[in-house]
């Protein structure tokens, strides 16, 4: 049996520095092997950071390599089938960034490549804002704290796209993030992780007023293709409401908070303070202590060491829930092309 797990490493963009590389790095018989960045030079400035024994000259060079066990992909959306199907057909587990791909189709590939391969493991990097207090607010709900769920509200608004004169970042470009809009994503995978019902998408509207802004790469005037406030109404199960609000244009101090309204109460997460607030039929909001055993904290590189070596089956994110959470975005894409 092999004794060390060999990591390569695709895109290293400031999650896979901040978390990923720091994260394997601490883990005993983990070997952090060899880089594939946008530029040979940021790569080099990567590997030398963190330790890392090669520069790759591509991502292919990556995924062949003999020494490498597992795939950690911190590109953009628009790569992540691609490097995804070759590297599990290659033999090598994959951990991908989120969003789990560009578009529908490209997530459903990336399913159907690892049900391919059951032997290794496919995981997506999971949305990080409310994993101490996921625990908490499922039991809550489920043990009726708040009488019986009938509507839901997300919000998450900031000024960042307010500047004009603010180039096009690749979060905006279609190219690298595909039909991916704002936030809207890594927060829509939070209520699926708390419910198992499905989602239905009543009604959906975008809007973008910076039409054309300067390329962050090219320096060139290109089209805004991403909405820059995103409204969305949409159903839980049968009977439960859910509301969304993402801006990118919205003066003032950032909102970003999720509340789940009851028939005798409330639940508010502060996503940002990462705190959990109840309301009961007094309307008198208080902070719930949340128990150090249902705070899971970040703990991705672990877990997925922990798939590779003992068998541990993919909770967060399997690729089955990422298809459901592009499939939602897939369905919100459809309604504001066609509004």
């Amino acid at each position: 049996m092999k004794m060390e797990t060999g990591i390569g490493f695709i895109g290293a963009g400031t999650n896979t520095r901040v978390r990923h590389l720091p994260g394997f790095a601490e883990i005993p018989g983990v070997k952090l092997v060899t880089v594939a960045n946008r530029s040979e030079a940021s790569g080099r400035a990567v590997a030398e950071a963190f330790g890392i024994a090669e520069v790759a000259e591509s991502w292919e060079e990556v995924v062949h390599h003999p020494e490498v066990d597992a795939i950690c992909i911190g590109t953009w959306p628009y790569l992540h089938t691609e490097v995804t199907t070759a590297a599990l057909s290659a033999g090598k587990h994959v951990l991908t960034e989120a969003r789990m791909a560009a578009d529908l189709e490209g997530a459903r590939a990336m399913l159907a490549a690892s049900r391919a391969h059951p032997e290794l493991v496919a995981q997506i990097v999971p949305s990080p804002f409310t994993l101490d207090l996921d625990s908490t607010v499922m039991r809550l709900v489920a043990g009726g704290a708040i009488g019986e769920l009938r509507e839901i509200f997300v919000e998450h608004a900031h000024g960042g796209l307010l500047d004009p004169e603010a180039s096009l970042g690749w979060r905006q470009d279609r190219r690298y993030s595909g039909i991916n809009m704002l936030t809207m994503g890594i927060y829509h995978e939070v209520i699926e992780r708390w419910f198992a019902e499905p989602v239905s998408v009543l009604g959906a509207v975008g809007r973008t007023w910076m039409t054309e802004r300067m390329h962050w790469e090219t320096g060139q005037p290109t089209r805004v293709e991403l909405p820059e406030s995103l409204h969305i109404l949409a159903r839980l199960g049968e009977e439960v409401l859910l509301n969304y609000h993402f801006s990118g244009i919205e003066s003032g101090p950032e909102r970003n908070q999720i509340r789940l309204n009851g028939s005798a109460g409330a639940l508010r997460v502060d996503v940002a303070g990462n705190a959990l607030y109840q309301t009961g039929s007094n309307g008198g909001e208080e902070e719930v202590e949340v128990p150090g055993s249902e705070r899971r904290g970040w703990r991705v590189e672990a877990d997925f060491i922990e798939s590779i070596r003992e068998g541990k089956p993919v909770e967060l994110t399997s690729f089955a829930a990422g298809v459901r959470y592009m499939a939602f975005t897939a369905a919100v894409f459809s309604r504001i092309q066609g509004q």
